[in-house]
């Protein structure tokens, strides 16, 4: 029902899974919350902080909080009634508060999510006294820099000693980025001012590709493109179709996940075939892919088809019978035969 959603409405599956799970919630166990949305006391966001926050009590907890939470709703922001909800939670549920709080810890972990001109942000799901050190010992390096560099904020501060620690393998060493750009010739000479694609974030500017691709550190591979498409037609020097040529070339392509919604970068995603090999799918670069292991997994859930439709494009079938086509970006626009580059 998730992955339906997600396709229905153009959102991520975790915007659907917030969806389908507070709508159930609402209507299940949460009548006062409900209640509080229909007659406009609050609007859907400010409910799924009740919801998203009783989603592992059981539902005698959820009925308590609910009641305790009914007039604790109207005039208030998200933020405050966030903070009500959790202290209505350990109030009513101390022991399984103390239970999921362990679990949770058990959880730690760190997340990246792309921002628009250039910028993302990289978090990490950590216990609230190792975050609350980290920014503090973040905060009192920033300030004894600050008193000697007033050129950059603290904040400006903050961050780049944060980059710093992190990209500094032994906390010592020089920082040096791992990523993925891909830019036209064109672009990469100055030619052009086309934008070039960052691998899981999407299009960066041209100055930027080339002041990655001009840092000392930088490697460089060759990928050929067909003029008149954009889209790949070799990765690498060598046989085209051996088995690592062929991954190369659809990680390259396919750039992330080629399900809708889904942009994990293809480095860190599967390389498998749209119509499987136990169904006599063929390993070639029209029926094979970048997808992650969820998306990967899905298709062989009941209800869900794959049909390949040509280098990297495919048409999926959910189970209830709608159908989505995707087809891997090109690398560049189209070039008309007749317009022959600027040199």
């Amino acid at each position: 029902m998730t992955e339906e959603v997600a396709l229905a409405f153009s959102v991520s599956r975790n915007q659907a899974f917030l969806l389908v799970e507070t709508s159930c919630a609402l209507v299940g166990r949460l009548p006062h919350t409900l209640a509080a949305l229909e007659r406009g006391d609050i609007d859907l966001f400010k409910a799924s902080k009740v919801s998203q926050l009783t989603r592992e009590v059981s539902d005698e907890v959820a009925g308590r909080v609910d009641a305790w939470m009914a007039t604790r709703l109207a005039g208030r922001d998200p933020a405050a009634i966030r903070k009500s909800v959790d202290h209505a939670v350990q109030k009513f549920d101390p022991g399984g508060y103390r239970e999921r709080a362990e679990s949770k810890r058990a959880l730690r972990h760190v997340s990246l999510e792309h921002e628009d001109e250039t910028m993302s942000k990289l978090s990490g799901w950590l216990p609230a006294e190792i975050a609350s050190s980290i920014y503090a010992s973040l905060s009192q390096t920033a300030k004894k820099r600050r008193r000697t560099d007033q050129s950059r904020t603290l904040d400006q501060h903050r961050a780049d000693i944060f980059a710093e620690r992190l990209l500094a393998e032994d906390g010592h060493g020089t920082p040096r980025a791992h990523v993925h750009v891909y830019v036209d010739l064109l672009t990469l000479t100055g030619a052009r001012e086309d934008p070039a694609t960052l691998a899981g974030y999407g299009p960066v500017p041209g100055w930027l590709a080339r002041e990655i691709a001009a840092d000392p550190g930088s490697t460089w591979s060759r990928l050929i493109t067909d003029p008149a498409t954009g889209q790949l037609l070799e990765a690498s020097p060598g046989t085209y179709r051996s088995p690592a040529s062929l991954a190369r070339l659809i990680k390259a392509r396919d750039r992330e996940c080629t399900h809708p919604g889904c942009h994990r970068p293809a480095e860190f995603s599967e390389i498998d075939h749209i119509t499987t090999w136990a169904r006599h799918g063929t390993t070639d670069h029209h029926n094979c892919h970048a997808a992650c292991t969820i998306h990967n997994l899905l298709k062989e859930e009941p209800g869900w088809t794959t049909h390949p439709t040509g280098n990297g494009s495919m048409t999926i079938t959910t189970p209830t019978g709608h159908t989505y086509t995707t087809t891997p970006e090109p690398l560049h626009n189209p070039r008309p035969k007749d317009n022959p580059p600027p040199f």
